[in-house]
């Protein structure tokens, strides 16, 4: 049993024109924007016009298949929201792949007493902080996180979910029970060079890597860019190009060989090219493998922060967004998919995700497997981003057999 890649691939395209900017060729579709809102009304109309039931919950998943859900549920899925002028495949492929298998199933009349569903969470680039549809569906948010969450421009959670007619409390009523689902798989890309540099065609991936997220304020004086002396400035954006230079070192002396430090979103203000930035507001990813290196890692960029803001005579301040702990995947199921692409004579690799995924709140609930496909030279997260077809082929027909594995039909 194979999957239809024209199908597949027709789908991803389409979708891929939500959000498209014909400038520099990006996608955007933040979490609860109107593209992104857009997008998920277009995988509803796709999925009812396959033959599908669909709904919507109170966090903005949504979710297509058949098959009562008062019964454990084989589910699968990914996102389709996006950073700013992200790539096509990313969280895409998973969601497309998902409704994919469905279509392969009914074409091979595989009939089955299992409810079969796929998903698209909400909200799962962090634009908020966390992985917000996942996070409800694993029961892992509350009021004050959800009232209280806003984005790095300001702009809160709720107020972006009520502009698109929805009610973020009611986020707190989309928790799965762990008895309604039997498992939960998801095919991703790879987001990194592995898979493509080692020439391999699958990723079995065995657990996911822990994230923090901070914003962080390094407060100055703004001045005249012409009558300030360089030894009397309180300039901010050398406080933010001091941090940048000692990421290197806190790795080395906090971190491992897992440790990621970004710096992805700067602001300085006022902004003027004639004034002496007051204010640098910019955010701090940090990842590891232990939740105990991002912890130690986590310490040496405050301490770090609050040395160089002692230095150029600036305020420090930080508000963490997020902190999500290192997840491993499910051993039996990971097994399970290990022994799957074996028999499908796939070359693959059995590796951790340095990237956080959906798998990672839904392994609290279930069985839960992740499978990666090669990133063309490692490129994700930018209009460049890039699978081959035959290695998209690939991925869907193991996440179809893996699914196929889990029916009882099939000794499960």
């Amino acid at each position: 049993m194979q999957i239809n890649c024209e199908r597949l691939k027709a789908n991803l395209i389409e979708l891929s024109k939500i959000g498209y900017n014909e400038h520099d060729r990006g996608i955007y579709r933040p979490g609860f924007s109107d593209a992104d809102m857009q997008a998920r009304r277009w995988l509803q109309r796709q999925a009812q016009a396959a033959g599908y039931d669909t709904f919507m919950d109170g966090a903005g998943n949504v979710f297509f298949g058949r098959g009562e859900l008062n019964k454990p549920a084989i589910l699968m899925g990914s996102h389709i929201d996006s950073v700013p002028a992200g790539g096509i495949f990313d969280g895409s492929l998973g969601v497309m792949a998902a409704l994919e298998v469905l279509q392969t199933m009914d074409d091979h009349n595989v009939n089955t007493d299992t409810p079969v569903w796929g998903v698209a969470t909400a909200e799962e680039e962090g634009r908020f902080g966390g992985m917000f549809g996942a996070q409800a569906m694993a029961g892992k948010l509350n009021p004050d996180w959800v009232l209280s969450a806003h984005d790095a421009d300001g702009v809160y959670l709720k107020d972006a979910m009520a502009a698109q007619g929805l009610n973020a409390m009611d986020a707190l009523d989309a928790a799965w029970r762990p008895e309604q689902l039997k498992a939960y798989l998801e095919l991703h890309i790879e987001q990194g060079p592995v898979l493509f540099q080692e020439n391999l065609q699958i990723g079995v991936v065995d657990g996911i890597s822990g994230v923090f997220k901070w914003i962080v304020h390094l407060k100055g004086k703004a001045d005249h860019a012409g009558t300030a002396p360089m030894d009397m400035r309180s300039d901010a954006f050398m406080g933010l190009a001091d941090f940048a230079h000692e990421i290197e070192r806190i790795i080395a002396e906090n971190g491992t060989d897992k440790t990621r430090i970004t710096v992805g979103k700067v602001e300085l203000k006022p902004g003027y090219p004639h004034t002496v930035p007051g204010e640098a507001i910019f955010t701090i990813v940090g990842r590891d493998m232990d939740e105990a290196v991002m912890q130690e890692v986590a310490n040496a960029c405050r301490k770090t922060l609050s040395a160089i803001a002692r230095k150029h005579r600036l305020m420090f301040e930080y508000e963490q967004s997020s902190w999500l702990p290192p997840k491993p995947c499910s051993k039996a199921l990971t097994d399970q998919i290990e022994a799957q692409v074996k028999q499908m004579g796939y070359s693959y690799l059995r590796m951790p995700s340095g990237a956080g995924h959906d798998t990672q709140f839904l392994s609290e609930i279930t069985e839960a497997g992740l499978i990666f496909i090669p990133s063309v030279n490692g490129v994700s997260h930018a209009p460049d981003e890039w699978s081959h077809w035959h290695d998209v082929e690939n991925g869907a027909n193991v996440l179809l057999h893996a699914a196929m594995a889990l029916l009882p039909e099939n000794g499960k």
